[in-house]
């Protein structure tokens, strides 16, 4: 009986330890493993930065195009309420110029950094389309 327990806990400690150089091949599959999933990952974040650039940019020059716009339609206004529209407008140009300056100054170097910009920029660009609405009434 006790040959046979001797025994059996050989081959179950035989079984639950395994050789170094299995050990090494599962660290090294768990190390693939991780480095696709990381690959993965900076895939994923790359694509979301170029949407997020690209509907950005979208919107910079809807901006461009509203804000000429609404120069022409200032230019039919009288004098006095023309200049303080065009100081307005020019104010609003150059926010939009600085909004385009920051996404193309951004370094996308880490997916924190990303995040704070991202929300930072959002926020900016509600607040000037905001602005933009109450110039124009819309």
């Amino acid at each position: 009986m006790l040959g046979l327990a001797l025994s059996s806990g050989l081959i179950l400690t035989a079984v639950s330890c395994k050789s170094p150089a299995a050990k090494v091949e599962n660290a090294q599959d768990n190390v693939k493993e991780a480095q696709s999933d990381l690959d993965e990952a900076n895939k994923n974040y790359i694509v979301e930065v170029e949407k997020f650039r690209k509907a950005s940019n979208d919107s910079i020059q809807a901006n461009e195009k509203s804000i000429q716009e609404f120069k022409e339609r200032v230019e039919k206004e009288k004098r006095a309420d023309r200049a303080k529209y065009e100081k307005e407008i020019a104010r609003l140009e150059e926010k939009n110029t600085d909004m385009k300056k920051r996404m193309d100054d951004f370094k996308a170097d880490s997916k924190e950094k990303w995040e704070d910009f991202k929300t930072a920029f959002n926020h900016d660009m509600f607040e000037l389309h905001q602005s933009f609405r109450k110039l124009t009434g819309e």
